[in-house]
């Protein structure tokens, strides 16, 4: 799926302002569901084995290898330490 373009985000983002409380809540659920399907499709995306590389939360890069897979996050060994990181901020090495 590709992305809109940015007219049509911008006119999706101002009718958001007029949009009802149940509208809102509808709203939200879609984008939910959709981050769930962005991150499992990040997971089918990698193996077990594949060196890969992820910014920390002070701003290093880490690399590593994916020593399991879950639903929507991955287990990387470092040799220092491992880390469960979504699937989806984590790129090949």
């Amino acid at each position: 799926m590709g992305s809109i373009s940015d007219k049509d985000f911008n006119t999706t983002l101002a009718s958001v302002h007029s949009m009802s409380q149940d509208q809102v809540n509808a709203l939200v659920d879609a984008i939910k569901l959709r981050r769930t399907h962005m991150h499992r499709d990040a997971v089918h995306g990698l193996n077990i084995g594949d060196r890969v590389k992820f910014t920390g939360r002070r701003g290093d890069t880490i690399t590593g290898t994916i020593t399991k897979k879950a639903i929507k996050n991955v287990i990387i060994d470092t040799g220092a330490g491992k880390w469960r990181v979504p699937a989806s901020i984590v790129t090949n090495a």
